[in-house]
């Protein structure tokens, strides 16, 4: 099971509830398969199958153990989840929203690349626990499609003008030097305040599994009810006066890495990750300039017993490194290898590398020195670091401002189109 939370994708179950059901069709539903009637939603109908999926699926992938007490415990909150999945796909619908198969593709893609999976891997990953894959797309779909739906809603509003931005930069000079948190969250919504026990529960069983090695970007994933949950809870970098009062409190007291017991804010409960601290404007940015050698396998490797074929591709690589003295001599040894890479990716952002592993290898490795093989599944490579420069970052550019207040705007509008859909939406909850 806890392979499961190595992975930083949503898990949740939207298929479950993707076709919705009119009034006419409640008690077909009421008898298929022996499901019953969890609540209706406008007409659309969640059953206590779903509903039991959901809670099972959440068990599995924070390592619970999947008994009655457990399931029961996790519920109500999962119910009023998947309230909130079924407004947002109704919204959808209304909106005619079509999200591309190659845009939900592409977002799997990254999904396998981003966990060393070769293609297809995390889809054999998912069905080796019982996981349709069809779940994982269906979740993929109904985020693309609700931030699509808000870029709808805002319409013109969506891109801030020139004026916006150069209001925004003149406002930032003024926080130079000011301390920001990077922070991300889980926000856990309370509907009417006859949920608030359910969710401190949930909330507090959340917690537990975050301090038992549950990854927060997964979790956040799954359950967050904020717009950050599509990028794993994470915020980015933030000042004081953005955040809750109840939260900024506790967050200037936390030191970097530390989880936040539940706090009651507006709205909920929020739980918060501190990823790091910084002061605005002063932040040591290193810039990398690297070569690489690339050498691939004449088929991907599965994990397990290595091919001979793969073998021999690592023994080159090993003794190829004796004769890699300089960046010259990478650029050669690539060309020669075919350019299946580019030799130069460019100046590169340490910050920014992943994962963590080659972050840490790329920031030791002294320059002009050639790494150890590097094994993927396509092939080998050695890198070489020509040069590094360290720089205060100053005011981000322009364009990162327009994409700041973008985000913003975005963030808003989920919130506040939910607290409409809830107001006028007609939702029955079945009793027991």
């Amino acid at each position: 099971m806890k392979s499961l939370l190595r992975f930083g994708f949503s898990l949740g179950l939207g298929a479950l509830c993707l076709a919705p059901l009119h009034r006419g069709h409640a008690q077909d539903a009421q008898n298929a398969g022996g499901a019953r009637i969890a609540v209706v939603v406008n007409g659309a109908v969640i059953t206590n199958q779903d509903v039991d999926a959901r809670a099972r699926l959440f068990a599995l992938s924070a390592g619970l153990p999947q008994n009655p007490e457990v399931l029961d415990r996790l519920k109500p909150q999962i119910t009023s989840e998947l309230i909130d999945q079924a407004l947002q796909l109704q919204a959808i619908e209304r909106h005619k929203v079509v999200v591309p198969q190659d845009k939900i593709a592409a977002a799997l893609a990254r999904i396998d690349k981003a966990n060393g999976l070769p293609p297809g891997g995390l889809q054999k990953k998912l069905a080796a626990v019982g996981i349709p894959y069809s779940t994982l797309v269906q979740q993929f779909r109904t985020e693309l499609g609700w931030t699509d739906v808000l870029k709808k809603e805002l319409g013109e509003n969506l891109r801030p003008t020139r004026e916006d931005v150069l209001a925004e930069q003149r406002a930032m000079k003024h926080e130079l030097g000011q301390t920001q948190y990077h922070v991300a969250e889980i926000f856990i919504p309370i509907e009417r305040p006859s949920d608030e026990a359910n969710a401190k529960r949930f909330a507090d069983t959340v917690i537990k599994q975050l301090r038992n090695g549950a990854p927060f970007p997964v979790v956040a994933a799954q359950f967050s009810q904020s717009q950050s949950a599509l990028t794993g809870g994470d915020r980015g970098w933030v000042a004081p006066d953005l955040l809750d009062p109840a939260v900024r409190a506790i967050v200037e007291r936390m030191p970097a890495g530390a989880i936040s017991d539940p706090v009651r804010v507006a709205g909920g409960f929020e739980i918060v990750n501190l990823l790091g601290t910084r002061k605005f404007g002063e932040v040591k940015e290193t810039t990398l300039h690297i070569r690489q050698v690339f050498l691939p396998f004449p088929a991907p490797f599965q994990g397990g017993q290595p091919t001979a074929g793969q073998l021999a591709v690592l023994s080159h690589a090993t003794a190829m490194r004796g004769g890699l003295h300089d960046c010259s001599a990478v650029s050669a040894a690539n060309a020669a290898a075919g350019n299946v890479r580019k030799a130069d990716p460019g100046p590169v952002n340490l910050a920014t590398v992943q994962p963590a592993a080659f972050q840490s290898l790329l920031s030791g490795l002294p320059i002009g020195q050639i790494s150890q093989p590097l094994v993927s599944h396509n092939g080998v490579a050695l890198v070489m670091v020509c040069s590094r420069q360290t720089s205060t970052t100053g005011l981000p550019s322009l364009n990162e401002i327009g994409s700041l207040l973008i985000q913003r705007r975005v963030s808003l509008e989920s919130q506040q189109l939910m607290d409409t859909l809830h107001r006028n939406a007609v939702i029955q909850r079945e009793p027991g």
